[in-house]
């Protein structure tokens, strides 16, 4: 069975790190480019942040530029997004999505295609 699964989300307080971590089992997430999307009650879907399956490239939201970092580990089959100084505004349901790659990293956070994979899904809440 082909899945994603994200975990790493919470509560912290404005101000916090938390780190979320995207897994796969079925296949290899090396050979897609990764987006972390994030939806929050009343807003559109966004993109905040792409890395190429190679993870030579990498896109940041406006939003979160500056704060959040993603990453790949190989090794561990996982992408992980660090998210700094979080503020209130960050407050979402977080995805990890894959897609087999042919958009640039940029149009992949910006278009929002459909993704070949989607995880479950998990809850930042950032709130004091």
């Amino acid at each position: 069975q082909l899945q994603l699964v994200e975990s790493g989300g919470g509560l912290v307080q404005p101000g916090g790190s938390l780190t979320l971590s995207c897994a796969a089992s079925g296949f290899t997430l090396d050979d897609y480019d990764i987006a972390w999307v994030r939806q929050a009650p009343g807003k559109e879907r966004e993109g905040v942040s792409c890395i190429s399956s190679s993870g030579t490239s990498t896109y940041y939201a406006d939003s979160v530029k500056g704060r959040f970092t993603i990453s790949r580990d190989m090794a561990k089959n996982t992408v992980t997004l660090q998210m700094n100084n979080l503020k209130p505004e960050d407050t979402a349901v977080y995805y990890c999505a894959a897609d087999f790659p042919y958009l640039t990293v940029q149009d992949l956070c910006i278009k929002n295609p459909m993704y070949d994979y989607w995880g479950q899904g998990t809850q930042v809440t950032v709130s004091s």
